[in-house]
């Protein structure tokens, strides 16, 4: 009898098939999606090719639809809070994707509440870091058709979460900083599709004391190339300032561009935010929520690097609440400040009054 392999995928429990899901729907091919009575199979429009589109509708005898979340519903006006499933049959690739993301889109004249299966592909597209809007057909009957594509139950999917104990720490090394001096970089792996994690450690915090932290999430305009639309790169600079000024703390920069749908959908929101749209309508026209930003990456660098207590630079909320959850004792919370702009005022106001942000905007304009 012989012996099973000691790289069985049960090792890897569900991590093996959601990876292998993600880069198959990124890579614009299909996934199968199933439960105990139903196999769907699934696309994401934003990542295929308009041939593939073309073949899929062809292999499934126009039997498929388009899934919109219930934002996206709402923007285009249809009376649900629902995700919808609206068919495809006569739509071209084009039409398609008007329908999912663009503005001024006549709504569609037939459609139906979608079924939780259809609903569960919409969490597989936020993990792909894709839009939400996906191509669906019931093939439960005819599987054979799709038997060479990567199969995930939904159970796992919906379940699934990046551990903690997935994390580990790959290197800590020294960088000199030109205003802040000897910083240590500890760089971190885990998560879906594995991606590297930044702590930067500035000072020498005591970690037997609630140790000075900020979490940071991605975003290359403001941090990199200091983009008027928003804070961040403030709160980054302002951020280390604070941290250097409590004697020491840790800032974790974490991989998340775009309030965590990814930089192609920011671009993409950033485009209707041109035309008079507020952030979260803005997201909400491509079937997102206000905010797909996870902290399990940030609790497991925080567990590595021995830090139980923290005292927090945030304004947000939900990052004291993800930290309180995971274990992370939470003492303090002070305010990172950035400047106010003609172009970000309107992003800042919208992220004090509909996302719950912790600033005193009338304030911070008057003291401009």
């Amino acid at each position: 009898m012989t012996a099973p392999s000691p790289f069985s995928t049960a090792l890897f429990d569900s991590a093996v098939e959601v990876e292998r899901a993600v880069s198959e729907l990124r890579y614009g091919r299909p996934v199968l999606l199933r439960n105990e009575a139903q196999t769907l199979a699934v696309l994401a429009l934003d990542a295929v090719q308009p041939k593939v589109y073309d073949e899929f509708a062809r292999v499934t005898d126009n039997d498929h639809y388009l899934l919109l979340t219930g934002k996206r519903a709402a923007r285009l006006g249809l009376k649900t809070t629902s995700d919808v499933l609206v068919p495809l049959a006569g739509l071209d690739f084009d039409r398609a994707s008007r329908l999912s993301y663009a503005l001024d889109v006549e709504q569609p004249k037939c459609w139906v509440k979608a079924p939780k299966p259809a609903s569960d592909s919409v969490e597989l597209a936020h993990v792909s870091l894709l839009l939400p809007a996906m191509v669906v057909s019931d093939v439960t009957s005819r599987q054979d058709l799709f038997s060479g594509c990567c199969s995930l139950h939904a159970n796992t999917l919906t379940t699934y979460r990046p551990a903690r104990g997935n994390f580990q720490k790959i290197v800590r090394t020294r960088v000199p900083l030109e205003e802040y001096g000897d910083a240590d970089f500890v760089v971190f792996r885990g998560g879906v599709a594995q991606k590297d994690q930044v702590a930067i450690i500035v000072g020498k915090p005591d970690v037997s004391k609630p140790v000075p932290i900020r979490i940071h999430s991605s975003c290359i305009t403001g941090d990199l190339c200091g983009s008027l639309k928003c804070d961040c790169g403030d709160q980054l600079r302002n951020g280390l300032d604070l941290l250097q000024q409590a004697g020491g703390g840790v800032l974790l920069y974490l991989d998340q561009e775009g309030r965590g749908t990814g930089i192609g959908a920011k671009m993409r929101a950033y485009g209707y935010q041109h035309r008079g749209l507020d952030t979260i309508d803005a997201d909400a026209e491509l079937g997102f929520s206000e905010d797909h930003r996870r902290y399990e990456a940030a609790v497991a660098m925080l567990k590595l690097l021995d830090i139980a207590e923290v005292t927090v630079f945030t304004n947000n909320p939900t990052k004291i609440d993800s930290l309180r959850r995971a274990g992370i004792k939470v003492h303090q919370r002070t305010a990172v400040l950035g400047r106010v702009t003609r172009e970000n005022e309107n992003y800042l106001r919208t992220k004090t009054l509909r996302a719950g942000h912790m600033m005193d905007l009338e304030t911070l304009i008057a003291a401009e």
